[in-house]
């Protein structure tokens, strides 16, 4: 008599899982480039949605070490050198931010999706906004690249971007 319901569980699970056909997506994708240096560190990124006043809407990404240093510091203190994201945002938050703060990441491409309904993209009005990818490194430089992009999405697009050192190419991908 119950044997119909091991045969629905895969899509009940995957129901629960999924989001809704109609919902819009953002996918970014940072490149982190290989840098030729002596001393080389992986850099501390802040990525956010900022109005086009540069006021930060909502952050979606920040990765830096987590660990004390050697010398009993928190290293969280370097985030700072994040100028822009600081002064705008980060002086105020709490750190780890729970489902945003992370550990910094190797030379390469690395992807977030964020789903509309979900945050950080729940009630994020219509209108015009930018992703705003910033990129400090010890014994490096630092860098902004900012990419357009209007929500909600109407239709599928790919926005690109480009940095000059520290940041390679930003590309964001939308879905409707």
């Amino acid at each position: 008599m119950r044997k119909w319901i091991p045969a629905l569980m895969p899509a009940l699970v995957a129901g629960v899982f999924s989001h809704p056909a109609n919902a819009g997506e953002v996918s970014v994708k940072v490149t982190i480039p290989q840098i030729n240096t002596a001393e080389y560190h992986r850099p501390y990124v802040a990525i956010w949605i900022e109005k086009p006043d540069q006021s930060v809407q909502k952050n979606l990404a920040v990765w830096y070490s987590q660990k004390k240093t050697d010398k009993g510091e928190q290293s969280d203190k370097w985030l700072k050198d994040l100028r822009q994201w600081w002064r705008k945002s980060g002086r105020e938050q709490s750190l780890p931010m729970d489902g945003v703060t992370g550990a910094t990441r190797a030379v390469g491409e690395h992807a977030l999706t964020f789903v509309e309904g979900k945050e950080p993209l729940a009630n994020l009005p219509a209108g015009q906004y930018n992703i705003a990818v910033e990129s400090a490194r010890e014994k490096g430089g630092r860098e902004i690249v900012r990419v357009p992009f209007t929500w909600p999405v109407k239709k599928a697009e790919t926005a690109k971007a480009a940095g000059k050192e520290e940041l390679g190419d930003i590309v964001v991908d939308l879905k409707p």
